[in-house]
């Protein structure tokens, strides 16, 4: 199989063009190459096809091999790679994902795309449609006991599901150890991203997530998202914030309709061959 290897602020996965060649089964091949000893290594795999409504589609699988709906880090770099690999020559672009078309603005500097700006779409707050079952109609400001801990919960999908809560220090959390408890309580049926959120000031947040399927990563753009709008509806920052995540930082943008904008860099790390 040939691949490359791409990140978007250190959320890196293994790049397919389904156009070129085909994999029967990616939810095993994601398993395979995610594994940093024995495979590639990733935070999953995705795969870039061809669309009938869309330029182009893609599909995402986590590293346990799970299908996600979105990853707004993945679909900065198929930007980057349809782009620089000549599969089109325009600097406006749509992708067609599970969590719906995407449509993306490419800043081009000699040839190579340096920023990718994402129409995100709206953010979801209707807990049946997160999916999230807090016993409540609203899902900003939820208290939820975790692992005999109680915190406060704003849950928000963007394509994928969130639950973002605001914390003292997001360097000194157990991540390792409250992550998987979050992901896997009984109110999140889907499982869910959780997202720990320090404020700054009012245009600055530093973000660490638990990712399901994946554990923590360095960045995730739908949780980048899903952060802006918490902060907004929780009166915490205004509307155009920099959230600084591990790998690396994205400027989101929500707006009074409640769309989302998304603007971060994409970089090719390399490219190969791996047997299946």
């Amino acid at each position: 199989m040939k691949f490359t290897k791409m990140h978007g602020c250190g959320n890196d996965y293994i790049y397919v063009n389904c156009m070129e060649q085909m994999l029967d089964n990616p939810a095993k091949t994601a398993v395979k190459v995610s594994d940093r000893h024995f495979g590639i290594g990733s935070d999953g795999l995705i795969l870039i096809c061809s669309s009938k409504v869309a330029d182009f589609r893609m599909e995402m699988y986590n590293a346990d091999g799970s299908e996600g709906k979105m990853c707004g880090n993945g679909v900065r770099c198929i930007a980057k790679y349809v782009y620089e690999y000549g599969l089109t020559d325009k600097n406006q672009i749509s992708i067609e994902t599970k969590g719906g078309i995407k449509y993306l603005d490419l800043t081009i500097q000699n040839g190579k795309v340096e920023l990718v700006k994402v129409d995100m779409g709206k953010a979801v707050l209707t807990p049946s449609e997160i999916p999230v079952e807090l016993g409540s109609d609203n899902c900003i400001d939820q208290k939820i006991m975790v692992a005999d801990k109680e915190y406060a919960i704003t849950c928000v999908s963007m394509g994928n599901p969130h639950a973002v809560t605001f914390v003292e220090d997001t360097k000194s959390l157990p991540l390792e150890k409250i992550g998987p408890e979050f992901e896997h309580h009984k109110a999140f049926p889907d499982r869910i991203n959780t997202e720990f959120v320090q404020v700054i000031n009012r245009k600055e947040v530093n973000m660490r997530v638990w990712e399901r399927g994946s554990g923590e990563t360095l960045a995730c753009g739908t949780g980048a998202c899903a952060v802006a709008v918490a902060c907004v509806l929780n009166k915490k920052t205004e509307n155009e914030i920099t959230v600084h995540l591990l790998g690396g930082d994205l400027l989101l943008r929500y707006e009074e309709d409640g769309r989302v904008w998304m603007t971060g860099p994409a970089a090719i790390i390399c490219e190969g061959e791996i047997n299946l």
